[in-house]
């Protein structure tokens, strides 16, 4: 069965920069509503880092020699853009030393309505194949995004497990991935989970467009 991770159920400095990201009042600094996603994505790297191997490697000190643990896992960080760049970057300052993909995923709206299809225009990724894959995204709403993002890499190989991440989801989202995703290679971790979405498809009570509040509304 997958593994759902709701930090929400324990309070930690996660609950704070998840109440900074949703107040309106603070929504419209850019710059910090940017650092706290990538602190989000900072704090989840390391829970993350709790799940990996690791293989010993010895070091020599001033005084001596000493048997130090280094990550065995060969990581890839993929991230949807545009929302997903510095909740990436969280990421990467901590596994530094990880590949990374990029995948343009977007919302095309048909004429009449609310109702949309998710598109892929662009993919840049090494090889994924028996690789630990973070797959990152600061909201996951219905997880259609999320799942083309992934059918797009499947194209670079089958990882070997999948870390997906999101700041904020919906109870929809999470029980979509949930029926799309590998059950026994996926652990899905979430800042927190909200109960519904709304008719355009945005989480509730959510914080609102995630990539509009970091770089600014699309024309």
């Amino acid at each position: 069965m997958m593994e759902i991770i709701n930090f929400a159920d324990r309070p930690s400095l996660v609950s704070r920069y998840m109440r900074e990201l949703r107040d309106v009042n603070i929504q419209n600094d850019p710059l910090r509503f940017r650092s706290n996603l990538r602190r989000i994505g900072q704090i989840m790297a390391y829970e993350i880092s709790k799940r990996l191997d690791y293989s010993d490697v010895g070091v020599q000190t001033p005084l001596g020699p000493c048997v130090c643990q280094e990550p065995a896992d060969k990581l890839v960080i993929a991230t949807i853009l545009r929302a997903g760049l510095p909740f990436h970057e969280g990421f990467l300052s901590y596994f530094d030393r990880a590949e990374n993909a990029f995948v343009s995923a977007y919302r095309k709206y048909r004429e009449k309505g609310d109702s949309f299809d998710v598109l892929v225009e662009y993919l840049a990724s090494p090889s994924i194949e028996g690789k630990t894959l973070l797959l990152v995204d600061p909201m996951l709403a219905t997880g259609s995004s999320m799942e083309l993002g992934y059918k797009a890499l499947l194209s670079k190989g089958m990882p070997a497990s999948i870390h997906m991440a999101s700041v904020i989801a919906s109870q929809a989202g999470v029980d979509y991935v949930s029926e799309h995703f590998p059950q026994e290679r996926t652990t899905v971790w979430c800042g927190a989970i909200d109960p519904e979405i709304n008719a355009h498809s945005y989480i509730v009570p959510g914080l609102g467009d995630a990539g509009d509040l970091a770089y600014g509304e699309k024309s």
